[in-house]
């Protein structure tokens, strides 16, 4: 399991609102989208290399 990057109570908040249940695997397949998206935004401002802070319009 890869360190998880989602606040897990809040993500199964959110899912039990809405009617639902979160499946055993389903919070580190999020941390793995989410480890995609930023590590994406990281070499999306190190191509460019005039910044250093990743910001929305870096997604």
């Amino acid at each position: 399991m890869a360190e998880t990057l989602v606040v897990v109570s809040k993500v199964k908040k959110m899912v039990k609102e809405a009617g639902y249940r979160t499946g055993g695997d389903y919070i580190d397949g999020l941390s793995g989208k989410i480890s995609e998206i930023v590590r994406a935004s990281i070499e999306k401002i190190k191509v460019d290399g005039k910044k250093k802070t990743l910001g929305a319009e870096d997604l």
